[in-house]
């Protein structure tokens, strides 16, 4: 199978993409206390800009929003002047960079606000596996507190405000994380979601907060610049849902009335690859159930090899693939895939938290020469 397929441009709503190779949203805790990026992050990212397209990690809209130590955020000043030297730094290396626009919801801390506030959640629901606190220490969960009605407003409208902030720091668009497990995930799913007002109970009320999201950052910043990510049938915190085909299938309707850039789907077999390298071998196939459902650019995630990847877009079942770990690891992978030059092996080790080992000093091919 030729891979030469990855390499044919796309456009995705107002970017021209000149190959299919996507770095996924990756998190890894190597901000500053108060939420900036850093040096570090300047030279990681860069390091990457050969991608088709960067999708940052998922970057908190607000401080109660934060879910992870050292977690970057899109709320202060600071933050945005510390991204600009991100994508400048992306942008005249040639690439194209989004920034993941994130809530944690319940997969947070008391200890990662400012005013020991708990988490909250479509509904006190707490996630089934422990959390971090601001010192990286893994403890259990704390029940989160349910959002009040006025409250879900305030954080609909932080999401436009986070993504006016991301253009205003060079971005050239926002994704968002309405997968694994977040706060818009939590509104979506049954399992998480035992609200009796608008926003709980049938489809189209669990749908309406992102729904809702969707509409004010498309006027924001135009839909053209828009990107959602979902994770079907995914578990990640004990998420669940009682009909998830039937939640899923009216969502991606949705958007794809809607004309965003592009819907991003984990596959269901790796949907806690960022906890282990463990697949669900019987997971049901997202791109198969729900490719039909959206008319636009089709970006899949989960577990790809090169080969796998040039397969599923050469057969039309997708049009651009979204790597995690072997960007991690890779830095330079479009051209290792160019070459069928041999990759680099991750270090799940080094993947959360700490400074510039297993972050911007894996090796390139050119730095092998």
């Amino acid at each position: 199978m030729s891979q030469s397929t990855l390499f044919t441009p796309l456009r995705v709503g107002a970017l021209e993409l000149p190959n299919r190779i996507v770095m996924a949203p990756l998190t890894r805790m190597r901000a500053s206390s108060d939420g900036s990026p850093t040096k570090l992050t300047v030279e990681y990212y860069k390091q990457r800009a050969s991608a088709g397209l960067i999708i940052t990690e998922g970057t908190a809209i607000s401080v109660q929003g934060q879910g992870y130590p050292n977690a970057p955020g899109i709320y202060t000043a600071e933050q945005i002047a510390a991204w600009r030297e991100v994508t400048d730094a992306v942008h005249t290396n040639g690439g194209r960079i989004v920034m993941q626009l994130a809530h944690n919801g319940r997969n947070s801390h008391s200890s990662l606000h400012a005013d020991g506030s708990l988490p909250v959640s479509s509904s006190a629901i707490p996630p089934n596996g422990p959390v971090l606190t601001s010192s990286f220490q893994q403890v259990p969960a704390e029940i989160p507190r349910a959002l009040e009605r006025a409250e879900v407003s305030r954080i609909i409208h932080s999401y436009r405000d986070a993504a006016l902030n991301a253009v205003a720091a060079g971005f050239d668009g926002v994704e968002l994380q309405g997968a694994n497990s977040h706060l818009i995930e939590q509104f979506l799913e049954t399992g998480t979601n035992q609200r009796t007002d608008s926003y709980g109970g049938p489809i189209q009320n669990r749908a309406r907060f992102l729904l809702e999201i969707v509409d004010e950052v498309t006027n924001a910043i135009g839909a053209d610049r828009l990107g959602v990510r979902l994770s079907p049938f995914g578990q990640y915190g004990g998420i669940s849902d009682a009909a998830p085909f039937e939640l899923f299938k009216y969502v991606i309707v949705e958007l794809s009335s809607r004309k965003i850039a592009y819907l991003h789907l984990i596959e269901a077999r790796g949907s806690e690859m960022g906890l282990t390298d463990e697949l669900h071998a019987d997971a049901v196939n997202n791109v198969g159930l729900f490719r039909s459902s959206f008319d636009g650019p089709f970006i899949s995630a989960a577990a790809y090899t090169p080969e796998s990847a040039a397969i599923a877009v050469e057969s039309g079942a997708v049009d651009a693939i979204a790597f995690g770990r072997l960007f991690i690891a890779n830095p330079d992978l479009p051209t290792r895939i160019s070459l069928r030059a041999p990759l680099n092996k991750y270090n799940r080790a080094t993947f959360y938290g700490g400074g510039a080992d297993g972050y911007i000093d894996y090796p390139t091919l050119a730095g092998l020469e």
